[in-house]
């Protein structure tokens, strides 16, 4: 399997995860809020990414991976807030969050390896 081709099934699992994630948390209106928002940052990690990988150009790709890019870190924020404000126990939260700053740390690298292939 190609790394793109790996990374969309990984963000598409990230979503999924989410997803189960959500179900599961309280039905308080903080918990509502927090994890709408955080459904909708996730999932539009793996919508993008999908986008990124149908790119046409450099020019492209660099705004789409910007658009991951932001939403992957906004994922993070979610999750660190369910943490924070015990909304969700740190037990639940390890894989997913380690998950998202891998995913974080691994789009913001590629945008910075583009961005400086493009402006040599």
């Amino acid at each position: 399997m190609y790394k793109s081709e790996q990374l969309r099934e990984r963000t598409k699992q990230f979503t999924i995860n989410i997803v189960y994630l959500y179900r599961a948390l309280p039905k308080t209106e903080d918990a509502k809020v927090f994890g709408k928002q955080l459904l909708r940052s996730a999932s539009s990690v793996a919508a993008n990414y999908r986008a990124v990988c149908r790119a046409r150009s450099k020019a492209e790709f660099i705004s789409k991976i910007g658009i991951v890019v932001e939403e992957i870190d906004e994922s993070v924020l979610w999750l660190e807030l369910l943490l924070d404000t015990g909304i969700v126990v740190e037990e639940k939260m390890k894989k997913l969050l380690r998950e998202s700053n891998e995913l974080l740390a691994i789009f913001a690298a590629s945008q910075r390896t583009v961005k400086r292939s493009v402006y040599k």
